[in-house]
């Protein structure tokens, strides 16, 4: 194989193709104006083999929604795995969450709000990409509680006290919500909550009655 052969990048596959133009219909029309015929004359195909791979638009929509949050997945993924210490991780894992969902919802507003459009509707691809996320956070919250960096070892009491503090800054819906309020108005006030949350595993919270 020649060097120029081997440097040459991946061939996009058609459902690739379908989602990339999928995602620049929606930045530029909206979902509402968005339709799969156009979809598929962007992607050079028929419609009906746009449906071979999606068996719909809102099966699409899904689909574009799930690409984009497998890279906050991943990285919540990273962070669990870690060597830092639980109190440090939980940190990071919400200050990503936070923050990723807040530069989606800039950046990005038409897909940011499909992801609030599936969560208010509680369609799978919402249900799939929560559970993750939650699983992560308990799983650093567990390894917290193993290790003794947390005293406040009621599995279920400290992980309420996680999202119920953490839930406006963590939550789609909440952050769209509060679009409007400077981005680095929010990020501190996350940092704060965050904060809150650390202290109240590390040295215990016999107050906080949940």
């Amino acid at each position: 194989m020649s060097a120029s052969a081997s440097a040459r990048p991946p061939e996009t596959t058609p459902d690739q193709r379908i989602l990339e133009h999928a995602c620049d219909h929606l930045r530029r029309f909206g979902p509402k104006r968005t339709t799969i015929l156009d979809i598929a004359e962007a992607a050079g195909m028929s419609h009906a083999n746009v449906y071979r791979y999606f068996p719909s638009k809102l099966a699409l929509f899904d689909a574009v929604t799930e690409q984009w949050l497998k890279a906050l997945e991943s990285q919540l993924r990273v962070i669990k795995e870690g060597p830092d210490p639980a109190y440090d991780k939980l940190e990071r894992a919400l200050s990503a969450i936070q923050k990723t969902y807040r530069a989606k919802l800039e950046a990005d507003p038409a897909l940011f709000d499909l992801l609030c459009d599936a969560i208010a509707k509680n369609r799978v691809v919402a249900r799939k990409h929560r559970n993750k996320m939650q699983g992560e956070i308990q799983a650093i919250v567990e390894e917290g509680i193993n290790s003794g960096s947390f005293r406040l070892a009621d599995r279920r009491r400290a992980m309420a006290l996680v999202f119920d503090l953490a839930h406006r800054f963590i939550q789609p819906i909440s952050i769209a919500l509060d679009r409007f309020i400077p981005t680095p108005d929010l990020d501190f006030r996350a940092s704060r909550a965050f904060a809150a949350i650390q202290r109240s595993l590390v040295y215990g919270d016999p107050d906080f009655d949940l």
